[in-house]
């Protein structure tokens, strides 16, 4: 179904938004927000269900749903001051007021770009494609040529560690150093979903470095940043923008990947489709999901075993279940993360995400937590901007007592990956950081960050309750040790001891047991 208005036309099927024949970049999301406005036209729709439809239930905040708003109709050239095609109802929701004429068949504009298509683009490969090109020098300093220019090989060479990314090299890239070029053309010339490039601006003794990722099969951009810093050490900051830029690109390139899985039929999924499924499933952090995740990374090996990634994520779910609560039979899920995670280690030794996966699977499932910590460095040594990782780390400094180094991991992981899924296992890194030195109200703070971001992620809630207990807020304390009760109602002091006397120092543990007693945990 086409559907037209003023000068544009939205083709749901292409999932392409098109003003007179040109592609308008929109994002997934809000792509999916302005088709569902278009197709309840008749009608208000409310908050609650543009959040239920496009985020598929998941918790957001109103913030992301007016971003997205937003970037639909700046999209079709309407603001929220005008409002003449999406209008907006205080306290009801949205409307599409624009006059549509719906249309069926292939668009004139997909005729057009169909024509102007280069016969030689090559096919695209079952993983996530990249092509980094040369960074724009837009600053009169010829000297700043050279660093973009070793800026972006050094992004290159970063995200090549990856070993489920497929990156052009250089040699291809810098091909279209100083040329005009259609994003569209690049991808289908280098085989590549996806193109990062940039520009480096100097102004005085300062530099702006800009990049955004965009998905060459449409246009639509995925992500935008710009990075700002003296120019004292050229180096430096070149390092620094590069582990920026690497940290923010791997998340923004799993989601678009995950999106672009969802969209296809499933008569039409391969493995890694499945891959992408089911880490979107482990993604929703719900027993049910963790479920279903499991189910699709078994059709994932079934269909090609010896994708690495699967066996890494299937792991991965019984970590999943150990840390929420949801396992229910703890023999089997010891026999399966052990073969699991051993098969992935097998088959991806040298791709960091694997091993990061595998080694978090060892450690909290299995307690062979040298092992695993040995599988988690080597993973941050093969991949340095990998959030997971450095959150990882900064636990295992925790368990070994370094306290300020495990902090130090926490906030480089939070700096790599600002909006990681993760988050709020790093909030609660840091939470118990500061309970375990005895700074209770930062502790707090850290921990109610954690608590809203994963509301049934219940060790957030223990370190808040402790650092409540600690801190003398005694009413407080029992409150939520009586939400924890209540939540699981075998809990007991001696069990929490039971499970954190392999992780935490003796000291360490009796501060959890006197925080236990505080806040109401039966012995």
């Amino acid at each position: 179904m086409r559907y037209l208005f003023e000068e544009y036309e939205l083709d749901s099927g292409r999932r392409e938004l098109y003003r007179d024949s040109s592609v308008v970049a929109l994002t997934p999301q809000a792509f999916d927000l302005l088709d569902y406005l278009i197709r309840n036209r008749e009608r208000v729709v409310s908050k609650d269900e543009l959040i239920t439809a496009i985020w598929k239930g998941r918790c957001v905040s109103e913030a992301a749903l007016t971003t997205r708003l937003n970037a639909a109709r700046s999209a079709i050239g309407d603001s929220g001051e005008d409002q003449h095609l999406i209008k907006t109802l205080p306290k009801k929701g949205y409307r599409f007021i624009g006059t549509v004429q719906e249309a069926h068949g292939a668009s004139m504009a997909v005729a057009d770009s169909q024509r102007t298509t280069p016969k030689n683009d090559l096919q695209l490969p079952d993983k996530p494609s990249l092509a980094v090109l040369p960074f724009t020098n837009l600053s009169s300093d010829p000297e700043q040529e050279y660093f973009a220019d070793g800026m972006v090989e050094d992004i290159i060479t970063g995200l090549s560690r990856s070993k489920s990314l497929f990156v052009i090299a250089r040699q291809s890239t810098f091909t279209y150093k100083g040329k005009a070029i259609d994003i569209r053309q690049v991808g289908g010339e280098l085989g590549v979903r996806y193109v990062l490039e940039g520009s480096v601006r100097k102004f005085g003794d300062r530099v702006r470095i800009s990049g955004q990722l965009i998905e060459a099969t449409t246009g639509a951009n995925l992500w935008a940043d710009r990075f700002d810093s003296q120019l004292s050490d050229i180096f430096d900051l070149q390092d620094q923008v590069t582990s920026s830029v690497l940290g923010a690109l791997f998340p923004q390139l799993e989601r678009a990947e995950i999106e672009r899985a969802q969209r296809k039929p499933t008569e039409n999924l391969h493995a890694y489709d499945y891959y992408l499924r089911a880490l979107s499933s482990f993604y929703q952090f719900t027993r049910e999901q963790n479920i279903e995740a499991l189910r699709l990374t078994r059709h994932a090996v079934e269909i090609d075993p010896g994708l690495a990634a699967a066996y890494a994520l299937g792991a991965y779910c019984y970590v999943q279940r150990k840390i929420f609560g949801w396992t229910t039979d703890a023999d089997q899920d010891l026999n399966d993360t052990r073969r699991l995670a051993r098969r992935a280690i097998e088959l991806g030794g040298d791709d960091p995400t694997v091993l990061v996966r595998a080694g978090q699977a060892m450690a909290a499932v299995l307690y062979e937590l040298d092992d695993g910590a040995a599988l988690v460095s080597r993973a941050l040594e093969l991949n340095p901007n990998l959030a997971i990782a450095r959150y990882t780390v900064g636990w295992e400094h925790i368990r070994r007592g370094d306290i300020d180094a495990g902090l130090r991991e926490f906030y480089a992981g939070e700096r790599l990956s600002p909006m990681d899924p993760f988050l709020f296992f790093m909030q609660t890194g840091i939470a118990s950081a500061h309970f375990l030195i005895g700074r209770y109200e930062e502790g707090s703070l850290w921990a109610k960050l954690a608590v809203l971001n994963r509301p049934n992620y219940l060790n957030a809630q223990f370190i808040l309750a402790a650092c409540q207990a600690m801190s003398g807020r005694i009413d407080e304390a029992r409150m939520f040790g009586a939400r924890l009760m209540e939540a699981r109602p075998a809990l007991r002091a001696s069990t929490i001891a039971h499970k954190f006397a392999r992780i935490y120092r003796p000291e360490h543990l009796e501060m959890i047991g006197r925080a236990c007693r505080i806040m109401g945990v039966p012995p």
